[in-house]
């Protein structure tokens, strides 16, 4: 019987391929022990619970960018959450750390490697976090999901994925998901994301173009994001909602796409072969334009900046190119033959491997 600790979390990019694994896990191991690691304050917090797996928590610590108080207690915090994490590996009696990055990552990587425990790692973006830049000089491998991430000695094994996107067919036939979201069965069908914490800038101009898209007769699937200001709405051709807890519905009934580029949205999207335009964060360190590079220079997707995404752009650019089915086929077939379906497999077999040379 294996003992896993499974850590990271945060944002769901983080969170979810760490559900992936433990699932995968779970099927293929059903005697495995799995043990979460996070924070009270992230997505895990929920998320992990109620997936079924065990959670537990140590102090959110964010890395201190500037000089301040917290800065001058930040390294004695952060020893105090590793002799956490030590005692728990040993208690445990941990065989394996595997880390998604996130707060929780850190104290965990350096306590594995103190109580002698193989580390893998995981980097769901093309600009890895500084959790993840620290534990890989010292883990026993490293799996990116993007080729371009520049982390030393890493392995491409794209991104773990949720069944029911993997499983999604291709080319998809969108009319029963269309007709759950109560949209037209047979209309072309663009579907816009403002993200979990509401992409404001999208969500805004595809609401003053809504009118341009419906008379080209493109219906719109428009989840806002839980924290958008904006409210469900329902009308012909047109919904809107916050929330969507059935992405998978979502992406078949889909035609096209606008979203912001964070790394699970460029992977979903490759492996269903749903065609894009990634709209990144304006604010940052670029890892959205770097996350969805290959898909945009393959041909996959377009790229356009936040400030460059306006009525007039989905009127002249995004209105003729959903409204090419040729040009959108195409892209769509790209996509999929750039997307990666089995990034769960290939990062549980780099688990496994690491457990079979420590044997």
């Amino acid at each position: 019987m294996t003992n896993y600790l499974l850590t990271g979390g945060g944002t769901a990019g983080h969170v979810n391929p760490l559900l992936s694994l433990a699932d995968e896990i779970s099927k293929s191991e059903p005697d495995a022990k799995i043990l979460a690691l996070g924070t009270r304050e992230g997505l895990e917090s929920n998320l992990v619970p109620a997936r079924g797996y065990e959670l537990s928590v140590i102090p959110r610590l964010p890395f201190p960018r500037k000089l301040n108080f917290y800065a001058v207690k930040f390294p004695w915090l952060f020893l105090a959450a590793v002799k956490q994490c030590k005692s728990l590996i040993e208690a445990r009696k941990i065989d394996v750390v595997v880390g998604f990055g996130g707060y929780a990552s850190a104290p965990a990587y350096l306590a594995a490697k103190r109580a002698g425990v193989p580390i893998v790692i995981h980097e769901a973006n093309a600009l890895p976090g500084w959790a993840n830049k620290f534990g890989s000089s010292f883990a026993s491998a490293v799996g990116v999901a993007f080729r371009n991430t520049p982390l030393k000695n890493a392995k491409f094994v794209a991104m773990p994925l949720r069944p029911e996107i993997t499983n999604l067919s291709f080319p998809r036939d969108g009319k029963s998901a269309r007709e759950y979201f109560s949209l037209d069965p047979e209309q072309t069908t663009l579907l816009v994301i403002g993200g979990s914490l509401g992409a404001k800038k999208i969500n805004e101009t595809v609401i003053a173009a809504r009118t341009v898209l419906l008379a080209a007769g493109i219906q719109v699937l428009h989840v806002s994001g839980s924290r958008s200001d904006f409210e469900d709405l329902s009308e012909p051709g047109y919904q809107r909602i916050k929330y969507c807890d059935r992405m998978d519905l979502a992406i078949s009934a889909a035609s096209f796409a606008v979203s912001r580029s964070g790394a699970a949205t460029v992977s979903e999207f490759a492996a269903a072969g749903l065609p894009a335009v990634f709209v990144p964060y304006p604010i940052g360190n670029g890892e959205q334009t770097l996350n969805a590079a290959e898909l945009v220079n393959g041909g996959g997707a377009f790229m356009v900046q936040d400030k460059e995404f306006t009525p007039e752009y989905i009127a002249k650019t995004l209105v003729p190119l959903i409204s090419n089915t040729k040009q959108i086929n195409q892209m769509a077939s790209t996509a999929r033959g750039i997307g990666v379906l089995d990034g769960t497999t290939r990062l549980f077999q780099m688990v496994q491997g690491v457990l079979r040379a420590k044997a």
